[in-house]
């Protein structure tokens, strides 16, 4: 039997279940063209800095392999760390949920009566709801609607590490091959070039997810990018020009 639909044509809760899915996917995305955007503009920071002290394609290469491996860790590492804390909080709250359920089961019901009612049920439609979700689960219903949290969609910390991983690498190693590859007197020119149109595309792709003005997005990536490629570059023509 389907689940009744209230008033005004609110979907019912499996629906906010679909959207809640699709905004986690959407939210993957966008992080994964955020870590591919740091990626880019560390590491050409790194290497444009450099190259402002000196040519050496062996220097160049190492220290661009170098900050790309230490920043996308450092990305894994953080990021790991950020949504294992998460998932252990999306399971103590779906534990304490379970006790409630099993030790108050009527709050519970009522309770759940009360957040439909709040979402623009009818009292009577809402209690009726509220019984049907808890006939069939009733923690998934209270995960979805009190809590917003899919059961069966918990946020996987490893998933987290390798998308930002993978993610910043494949960002990181635009600088730098476009660095390393170029004859010598070609290097600066292409890199500086090849950065600022990964910028304006991650961007306006970044933008574009996140239903924001593409132009304000892609201006300030490519300001952003500039600038930090310019203070490296001239602090490594001092410290180049010094023989530090």
């Amino acid at each position: 039997m389907s689940e009744p639909t209230p008033p005004g044509g609110q979907p019912p809760p499996h629906d906010e279940a679909h959207g809640g899915a699709l905004g986690g996917r959407l939210n993957w995305l966008r992080a994964a063209v955020l870590g591919a955007n740091d990626g880019v503009v560390s590491t050409a920071g790194l290497v444009v800095g450099v190259a402002g002290a000196t040519g050496d394609r062996s220097a160049l290469f190492t220290a661009g392999l170098a900050g790309l491996l230490a920043g996308s860790m450092s990305m894994a590492a953080g990021e790991y760390v950020s949504v294992s804390t998460q998932r252990d909080s999306e399971q103590a709250a779906l534990a304490q949920e379970r006790r409630e359920l099993r030790d108050e089961p009527e709050a519970e019901l009522a309770e759940l009566t009360g957040l439909l009612t709040d979402r623009g049920m009818s009292a009577a439609v809402a209690r009726e709801a509220a019984e049907q979700l808890t006939a069939r689960d009733a923690l998934r219903a209270h995960a979805r609607v009190e809590l917003g949290i899919d059961p069966d969609q918990l946020t996987n910390p490893w998933h987290a590490a390798w998308a930002s991983f993978l993610a910043f690498t494949a960002g990181a190693l635009l600088p730098l091959l476009a660095m390393v590859l170029p004859p010598a007197d070609w290097r600066l020119a292409v890199t500086v070039l090849s950065v600022l149109a990964a910028l304006v595309a991650t961007g306006w792709t970044s933008a574009r997810l996140g239903a924001a003005d593409p132009r304000r997005a892609v201006l300030r990536n490519v300001v952003g990018g500039a600038l930090a490629m310019g203070v490296t570059y001239a602090v490594g023509s001092l410290l180049g020009a010094a023989g530090v």
